[in-house]
């Protein structure tokens, strides 16, 4: 799960998103389209999308915040917003460990986010794309020794 510590990613930021999306899919399938589009605020045709295992294979654009209202429904996992606070607390301490400042973080994102966007972000003073959040922990996490 997104919100756990980890040690290992996969070769690519499109990997891990896979995962994810994998993941989240199948709490939406556990717990039933109905159950999960009622105990979330994301849109219905977010979560179909998120479900549809047959589309595309992309994530739909939904924040950090609401991929952990999804992840939450499962059961024995915490509430939303101590999935976010767990998600975002991993990365710091991954960015500790890698020995990254957000200079190193930013100059390997493959995605466009300056150096002050990746410290407010993961300080969460600004708001989270869960697409932003699967690439900056693929960077951190690839770098740890």
């Amino acid at each position: 799960m997104f919100h756990e510590q980890r040690t290992t990613v996969p070769e690519t930021p499109a990997e891990l998103r896979a995962e994810y999306r994998d993941e989240l899919a199948a709490v939406v399938d556990d717990r039933g389209l109905e159950t999960a589009a009622e105990e979330t605020t994301l849109p219905r045709e977010a979560l179909e999308a998120l479900a549809d295992r047959d589309g595309d294979g992309d994530l739909p654009d939904i924040s950090l915040e609401e991929a952990a209202e999804v992840l939450a429904l499962e059961d024995g996992v915490r509430d939303p917003e101590t999935v976010v606070t767990m998600a975002t607390e991993h990365l710091l301490m991954g960015m500790s460990t890698a020995v990254m400042d957000v200079e190193a973080v930013e100059s390997e994102l493959e995605i466009e986010m300056d150096a002050k966007e990746v410290q407010q972000k993961i300080e969460r003073r600004a708001p989270m794309s869960f697409e932003e959040y699967v690439h900056l922990q693929h960077v951190i996490v690839d770098n740890i020794p």
